[in-house]
């Protein structure tokens, strides 16, 4: 709605972006609404994600006060059994400590300032710490799904920057280290939601806390060395294809683009903050109308339509499969199968989009020639794929899929269900 409000309010618009529509060298139209969109529609989102994420820490207080006595809630001075043994609270200081080092070396590289690496360090240090316990203590109540790491995240990422421009560290040094600082609080929290699951998996079966803690550990090193390669394997894989890497619009990376513009407003003096303004205008009036979460409005507005038609997609295909298994019957504990069997077999589909990306990219690494599976085979191209005949033929996978969404979750349950019933007669 915003996008063709703004052409409608400034007919000229398209005139100021790169010369009038229809003139000579001038854009399509799509480019005249992507460029909208990206430099006008996403601030105003930008503004509205602030104020819900604000709404949203606002009506979590009394769950992060309750976070806060249960994360740093002192035991009994006894000598705890082998089930509520921890790791020495002397060793885990240290261990923070000596970590912080490295990581100020590296605040100092982007920042290029003693006052500005030391700074971060400390924000980094205290943000990470207070928030990875409360998220991951709200992980242990109440599940994943409800860790606010995006309000965490973007929370620090303001405290850092003001902190930035008031010790002043600004220009590109001091993005760079509020990107730091937040990429790292952000990591840490998303690290601590699933230790926690871990650690309440481990107190239900029995288990030791120490030897929990030093695996998990070591699991989250070795993760780090090994998740990197793939990162850089799709970033230069993209590069060689023609694209910027990370953030093209083939590999996007919205989360981190919005982290990315948030530091370069306010830090690199950047923040439209007109728009800014607009768009918290805009989430208080859906709170006002008792909208029934402006944050995922907000969320919409900022990511790329063709990510939020995707989403809308796959909610429609959600919906249908509950009206399917509805109108045969299945409710309580076989519906709840239902929607398990589908998260399970849409996970499976991401996992293995993301391998073959994986893949994919580096093939294109490993031969120059590797554009395409069809280049790479010595075929012929296959240029018709980009025109409608392409996109028309693509309906034929995805109505593949959505078969695949539909059906595998109900026959799934229904052959559970035969079995059972075939059982409880014999």
């Amino acid at each position: 709605m915003l996008v063709p409000l703004a052409l409608f309010l400034n007919p000229d618009l398209p005139q100021h972006l790169t010369g009038a529509h229809g003139a000579p060298g001038a854009p399509p139209l799509t480019e005249v609404v992507f460029s909208v969109w990206y430099n006008q529609i996403r601030p105003i989102a930008v503004g509205a994600m602030l104020v819900g994420a604000a709404r949203t820490m606002w009506g979590m207080r009394s769950s992060i006060g309750e976070a806060f006595h249960g994360a740093f809630h002192r035991g009994s001075a006894a000598e705890p059994v082998r089930t509520e043994k921890d790791l020495p609270s002397q060793g885990v200081l240290a261990g923070i400590v000596a970590l912080a080092v490295p990581v100020f070396l590296i605040y100092h590289h982007f920042s290029q300032s003693l006052v500005g690496a030391a700074v971060a360090a400390v924000v980094m240090m205290v943000t990470g710490f207070l928030f990875s316990a409360v998220g991951g203590y709200l992980v242990g109540l109440v599940g994943g799904s409800n860790q606010p790491v995006s309000g965490l995240a973007l929370s620090t990422l303001i405290v850092a920057a003001l902190l930035m421009v008031g010790f002043g560290v600004t220009g590109l040094a001091g993005v760079g280290a509020v990107l730091g600082v937040a990429a790292v609080v952000c990591c840490a929290c998303c690290v601590s939601g699933s230790l926690i699951q871990d650690l309440k998996v481990g107190q239900i079966l029995g288990g030791t806390p120490w030897k929990m803690e030093v695996a998990e550990i070591v699991a989250t090193v070795v993760t780090s060395f090994v998740l990197v390669f793939p990162i850089v394997i799709l970033h230069e894989g993209n590069i060689r294809q023609g694209g910027i890497g990370i953030g093209d619009p083939a590999l996007p990376a919205p989360q981190a683009g919005l982290m990315a513009q948030m530091a370069q407003g306010i830090v690199g003096g950047e923040m439209p903050w007109a728009l800014i303004l607009f768009g918290m205008a805009f989430a208080l009036a859906l709170v006002l109308i008792k909208s029934p979460s402006p944050m995922l409005v907000a969320v919409g507005m900022y990511l790329p339509p063709a990510t939020t038609g995707a989403i809308f997609l796959g909610g429609c295909l959600k919906a249908l499969v509950e009206w399917r298994a509805k109108r045969t019957g299945l409710t309580g504990e076989a519906a709840t199968r239902v929607e398990s069997t589908g998260t399970l077999v849409a996970s499976g589909l991401i996992a293995g989009e993301s391998l073959t990306g994986v893949v994919l990219a580096g093939l294109v690494l490993v031969s120059e020639r590797f554009t395409s599976i069809a280049g790479a085979l010595g075929l012929p191209g296959m240029a018709f794929v980009d025109g409608p005949a392409g996109a028309w033929l693509a309906l034929i996978p995805l109505g593949a899929l959505a078969w695949l969404l539909v059906r595998v979750p109900l026959r799934h349950v229904a052959r559970a269900g035969t079995a059972s019933t075939s059982f409880r007669r014999r």
